[in-house]
C-alpha cells in the first residue's frame, strides 16, 4: 500500500493526466472559462475513487494501470471507433497500417452494443473458416464480449503465428451459435488483386486501404490496359473495412479528372478538407461497377460514393455499413496514443452517409451457389472438338493458341469467380450489354 504522501503526490498525476487528455479533446489550451466547474468537480470524485480502490480494494492494483483505464472508459463513451492506445497498442496499429499483422484476419467493431465484424480479410484464417460479415462474436476464448471494450477483444483475437483462438458466433438465420476454432496467422494483405473476366473487360478487387493502395491499384490498372482498350473495369469493394483515408481519395482520383472526390468537417477548423480531382495523364474513360455490401466500410464508402456522385460509376450490391466519420491518430508523450473521432465525411454531393450507408444504384444480394447447382457444374461438356474424327477449322488448326499452366490456373479462377458469384456474374453481363448499346447508338 502507497504512503499518505505517496498517495496525494498518485491523486495529482492522475489529476494532471486527465486534465491534459481534456485539452487534447478540446484541441486547445486556452484558459478555463466560467462554468467548467463541474469538470474539475468530476475530476476530484475520479480521484477519490482511485485512492478508495488503492485503499480497500481486495487486492493491490498498480496506479498506472487504474490510470490507463479511467481514460480508456472516458475516450470509450465518446463512441465505438474512438480508443485509449497502450504504447504496445500503438505501435501495433502503426505496423499494421503498413500491411502485416498477426491474428485471424477479420475488423471488428461494436454495433447495437454487440461485437460485429464488418468484414473478414480475404485469405486469412477466419475467411477461410467461413466467418462472414455481420457475425455477432459472443465469446472469445469462452469469454463473454459484452464487457469488453473494442481493443481489448482486438487483443483477444490477436496472437503469436501457429496459437489458436476460439470464437463463438451468432449469425443472422442460424438455430444457435456457430463455434470457430482458429489458427492465427501472419496477416500479409495485399490489398489489390485484378484479372480479365473478358478479353475487354477487368475485374479489380482492394480489400483493405493501406500505405500503398492507390499506386498498387494503378499498376494493376496498367496490367489490365496494356496491349488493349478496355471495355468496363468491375471494381470490388464488398467486405473491405477502410483504412486510410488518404488513399481512398488517390483511389478515387485515378478514375476522375476534375471534381469533389470527399470533404470532411470538424469541431476545429484544421480538421476541415476538400479533396479534389486532378487531370489524370492516363485517361479512363471506360464504364465502371463497383461492388459494395455491408462489410464495405469508411475509406471504401469514400470511393464508391465519390464515384456514384461524380456519375463516374455505378454502385451494386446491397447497402454499406454507414461508417462516416473520421478517426486521427494523436501520439501522447509516454509512447501510447489517442484514436479520436475528430471530423465527419460528407460526399461530393454533400451527403453524410453516417449509419445510413452507401445505397447502390442496382441492389442486388449475394446468393451463394446452392448443393444442386454445384452438382451441375461437375464435369466438362462435351464439345465438337471432343468427338473422334471432327473436322478442324479452314485452317486445318485447332482454334486459338496453346495456353500456358499460368493462363490455365487464371482462366479457372475467372470461371469460378463468375460461376460462383452472382454479383460479379451481373456486373459483367451489364458491363456486356452497356458496351453492346454503346456501340449501337454510335452506328445509328
Amino acid at each position: 500500500m502507497l504512503s499518505k504522501n505517496k498517495r496525494v503526490s498518485f491523486a495529482i498525476i492522475s489529476m494532471i493526466l486527465l486534465a491534459g487528455v481534456i485539452l487534447l479533446i478540446n484541441g486547445s489550451s486556452r484558459p478555463v472559462k466560467a462554468g467548467t466547474d463541474d469538470i474539475y468537480k468530476n475530476m476530484e470524485i475520479l480521484t477519490e475513487v482511485i485512492r478508495l480502490i488503492e485503499k480497500n480494494y481486495v487486492e493491490p492494483e498498480d496506479p498506472q494501470k487504474l490510470i490507463q483505464g479511467a481514460i480508456r472508459g472516458m475516450v470509450q463513451s465518446l463512441d465505438p471507433h474512438s480508443s485509449f492506445l497502450t504504447k504496445e497498442e500503438h505501435q501495433e496499429l502503426l505496423t499494421e497500417t503498413k500491411g502485416t499483422f498477426s491474428g485471424v484476419g477479420i475488423e471488428i467493431s461494436f454495433k447495437d452494443n454487440a461485437l460485429m465484424v464488418i468484414s473478414p480479410i480475404e485469405g486469412t484464417p477466419a475467411y477461410k473458416a467461413g466467418i462472414q460479415a455481420g457475425d455477432k462474436i459472443i465469446r472469445i476464448d469462452g469469454k463473454l464480449t459484452n464487457d469488453m471494450s473494442l481493443l481489448d477483444a482486438v487483443k483477444a483475437i490477436r496472437g503469436e503465428k501457429g496459437t489458436k483462438v476460439n470464437l463463438t458466433i451468432m449469425r443472422e438465420g442460424a438455430d444457435k451459435p456457430l463455434e470457430f476454432s482458429l489458427i492465427r496467422d501472419v496477416i500479409p494483405i495485399k490489398s489489390v488483386r485484378s484479372l480479365l473476366l473478358t478479353p475487354k473487360i477487368g475485374y479489380a478487387r482492394i480489400s483493405t486501404f493501406q500505405a500503398k493502395t492507390a499506386q498498387d491499384l494503378n499498376t494493376e490498372l496498367e496490367g489490365l490496359e496494356k496491349g488493349r482498350k478496355l471495355e468496363g473495369l468491375i471494381l470490388d469493394l464488398r467486405n473491405n473495412p477502410g483504412g486510410l483515408l488518404s488513399q481512398a481519395i488517390d483511389v478515387a482520383d485515378l478514375f476522375l479528372d476534375s471534381g469533389v472526390i470527399v470533404s470532411t468537417k470538424g469541431r476545429n477548423s484544421s480538421q476541415d478538407l476538400k479533396a479534389t480531382a486532378h487531370k489524370e495523364k492516363v485517361e479512363r474513360n471506360y464504364p465502371i461497377i463497383i461492388l459494395v455490401n455491408g462489410g464495405s466500410a469508411s475509406a471504401s464508402e469514400i470511393v464508391a460514393g465519390s464515384l456514384q456522385d461524380n456519375k463516374r460509376a455505378l454502385i451494386l450490391g446491397t447497402r454499406t455499413f454507414g461508417k462516416g466519420s473520421v478517426q486521427t491518430i494523436l501520439p501522447l508523450s509516454d509512447g501510447s496514443g489517442l484514436r479520436l473521432t475528430t471530423a465527419m465525411y460528407y460526399t461530393p454531393s454533400g451527403r453524410s452517409i453516417q449509419a445510413s450507408g452507401i445505397v447502390p444504384d442496382v441492389e442486388l444480394k449475394f446468393v451463394p451457389p446452392t448443393p444442386e447447382e454445384e452438382k451441375e457444374k461437375v464435369g466438362t461438356p462435351i464439345r465438337e472438338k471432343d468427338l473422334k474424327g471432327h473436322m478442324t477449322n479452314n485452317t486445318g488448326e485447332e482454334a486459338g493458341p496453346q495456353k500456358t499452366t499460368e493462363e490455365k490456373e487464371t482462366g479457372k479462377k475467372v470461371k469460378n469467380l463468375i460461376e460462383n458469384d452472382n454479383q460479379v456474374r451481373y456486373a459483367l453481363q451489364l458491363l456486356q450489354s452497356w458496351n453492346i448499346f454503346s456501340k449501337i447508338n454510335s452506328n445509328s
